[in-house]
């Protein structure tokens, strides 16, 4: 295949590493938006079994390797800011991810038509 790439024109093999360079990175962008979403529907369960529980509740929170013994109100404080910054995350990655795309699809476009030149009519 290398062969086969090194044949083809200097702009032709640019668009190529430049297509490969982003479908890695768009593989990235997509591999941290499936962890924000994992950890965005943990801390949705946590917030459910908080909001279930009453005020005087014994609450603990992980802290590297140990529990800590924490407020209900405080949790809930702490749990609710973390989902909102998970929610701006997931938007930034989402806007990105679009951008991504649509930068993938144009390169396509082009490589196809310098792959497939069109021949003129006789």
């Amino acid at each position: 295949m290398s062969d086969e790439v090194s044949t083809l024109p200097p702009q032709v093999q640019e668009r190529l590493v430049k297509m490969q360079r982003l479908q890695q990175t768009l593989q990235s962008i997509l591999a941290q938006k499936q962890q924000v979403d994992v950890e965005s529907s943990e801390t949705e369960q946590a917030l459910s079994e908080l909001q279930k529980m009453t005020d005087d509740a014994v609450i603990y929170k992980a802290m590297g390797t140990i529990l800590v013994r924490t407020e209900r109100t405080k949790m809930i404080t702490e749990l609710t800011e973390r989902k909102d910054l998970l929610s701006t995350r997931v938007t930034v990655l989402q806007k990105q991810e679009e951008r991504l795309r649509n930068q993938l699809k144009d390169i396509e476009t082009q490589l196809r038509q310098d792959l497939n030149p069109v021949s003129p009519e006789s």
